[in-house]
């Protein structure tokens, strides 16, 4: 079994615990999935109703269909394209937009 860089303290550089980030780890790989299947889905329709001549694999990301989903989910987290909010900032935001 691979062990996935960087670490779990990288990661989160000490802004959460293990189990948030396991958690938020998991819930990103859930959409990248929802993703991968939305495009799938997409691409195979075209293809049954001749709408194009391309093969399937182009037409998903190259990151969805090469990578797995755990992968890229620790990917946009390190890059900041999917932000962990901790229950609390939650709440607050909510309250916020509530006024």
């Amino acid at each position: 079994m691979e062990i996935i860089k960087p670490s779990a303290e990288q990661i989160s550089k000490n802004e959460f615990n293990r189990y948030e980030l396991v958690i938020a780890t998991a819930k990103t790989a859930h959409l990248v999935i929802d993703e991968y299947v939305r495009q799938r889905t997409e691409a195979e329709r075209k293809i049954n109703l001749k709408e194009t001549d391309k093969p399937l694999t182009s037409m998903i990301s190259k990151d969805l269909r090469d990578e797995k989903a755990v992968r890229n989910a620790i990917t946009l987290i390190c890059d900041g394209d999917v932000r962990i909010v901790h229950p609390e900032e939650k709440e607050e935001t909510e309250a916020d937009t509530a006024e």
